[in-house]
């Protein structure tokens, strides 16, 4: 009967950092994938460019993440992103922050990251295994001692949970972990798809998709939930909203989304002016030229199709000049140039989810070792856990660095 030191299961960038870890340090190692290859999510990931971290402080990297972002401390002082980039370099993967800030392979591609990983979990002698879908974990009540699959029981003296959530199941994640987790007492909070597009009830949106709109701001117009808010750039689709803006605020937005049929949000799409600034801005471009009309001046801040859009909703005629504009309707205009009205209503479920919103509870793991505190010898690592952050490399930094966490302190 096979018997290892550590079984991993799953191969995403937490599992294989796991593995590699363990291995290196000298553990024998088996890793068990239920899908045919290794590393199929983390091939999709930051839409096959694999933006593995950013060169954010650990300080101002865990405040991204929220109230449990302090827990991320053991795993981000064992596996910042410079050593996550030594670690890379030291595998023959090369990698750069052409922005300062995301950090990518040189390559561009997450091929080349899960193929480093795969010849690394080679060298350093873990056994991999696909097709291999793990059911129940087996344990004593005070130890773990193996995993049971479709097919095999494989026995270990722990076993690292690294599963990932429930985003994109034909990629395989279909929160497998959850229940293995359950069975031995571990509870596990409410689950909801995030980093998506969302859906917004206004048709006027789908006379915009082909504009992008850059740093928009956007916050949720109801009083007890007024701080929920993001920054960043904006798409319109036929029947929503997506972008790197959108992918963060659904994080926020699709558990308001369980509790109500609708979210009104305000978005502003004038890189931040305010009417103020927005009247001076209309004066000035006057001043320079006093014949524009009102879609003229609209055209110094938004592409025409966003802003034939605002001026249909703000009832304005775009061809009069802006002073030819009742005082109410001008006044409306510039309310919506600041502030314009959505409501959202829907979104695609896990199927479009990139992460998982919710997962394991914190309280139950020791973020100095990942291990349960439920049983002796079972770990966790990355997304089955309940903690997630916004886009930019903060996901894939958090997978890796608790991989590592998991994989050497066993």
């Amino acid at each position: 009967m096979a018997s290892y030191n550590l079984i991993v299961i799953g191969s995403g960038a937490a599992g294989m950092m796991a593995a590699i870890t363990a291995a290196r340090e000298g553990k024998s190692v088996l890793l068990l994938e239920k899908l045919q290859k290794i590393g199929t999510k983390l091939k999709a990931t930051g839409g096959g460019r694999c933006n593995l971290t950013n060169t954010l402080d650990n300080e101002t990297f865990m405040q991204r993440f929220g109230r449990d972002g302090r827990f991320m401390s053991p795993a981000l002082e064992a596996l910042d992103h410079k050593a996550l980039m030594a670690f890379f370099s030291e595998i023959g993967v090369e990698s750069h922050a052409p922005d300062g800030y995301r950090v990518f392979p040189v390559t561009h591609s997450s091929s080349t990251i899960i193929n480093a990983m795969a010849q690394e979990m080679q060298n350093v002698g873990v056994t991999v295994l696909c097709s291999q879908k793990v059911e129940t974990l087996e344990h004593d009540g005070v130890k773990v001692l193996g995993v049971n699959t479709q097919t095999d029981t494989f026995y270990a003296d722990a076993v690292v949970i690294a599963t990932g959530g429930m985003g994109y199941p034909v990629l395989g994640a279909e929160g497998d972990g959850y229940p293995m987790a359950e069975s031995v007492g571990h509870k596990v909070t409410d689950l909801y798809p995030a980093m998506m597009p969302l859906k917004v009830k206004e048709k006027w949106v789908e006379n915009c998709r082909a504009d992008t709109i850059a740093k928009v701001s956007i916050h949720v117009d109801m009083k007890k939930y007024k701080k929920l808010q993001a920054k960043g750039d904006l798409i319109f689709t036929k029947g929503g909203i997506r972008g790197p803006v959108v992918l963060d605020f659904s994080r926020e937005i699709t558990p308001l989304l369980a509790k109500f049929d609708e979210v009104p949000v305000l978005a502003n799409f004038t890189k931040g002016l305010n009417e103020e600034q927005i009247r001076q801005h209309f004066k000035k471009a006057l001043e320079i030229n006093p014949h524009q009309t009102t879609l003229d001046l609209l055209l110094s801040l938004l592409p025409e199709s966003v802003s034939l859009e605002l001026c249909r909703s703000a009832e304005a005629n775009p061809t009069l000049h802006l002073n030819k504009l009742s005082g109410q309707v001008r006044d409306r205009l510039i309310r919506f140039l600041v502030w314009t009205p959505l409501t959202i209503n829907g979104h695609d479920g896990f199927k479009m989810a990139m992460i998982t919103r919710g997962g394991i509870h914190l309280k139950e793991i020791d973020p100095y070792t990942m291990q349960s505190k439920k049983l002796k010898g079972l770990y966790f690592c990355g997304e089955v856990m309940n903690i997630d952050g916004p886009c930019g490399g903060y996901n894939l930094q958090w997978s890796f660095a608790s991989g590592y966490l998991a994989g050497r302190l066993m």
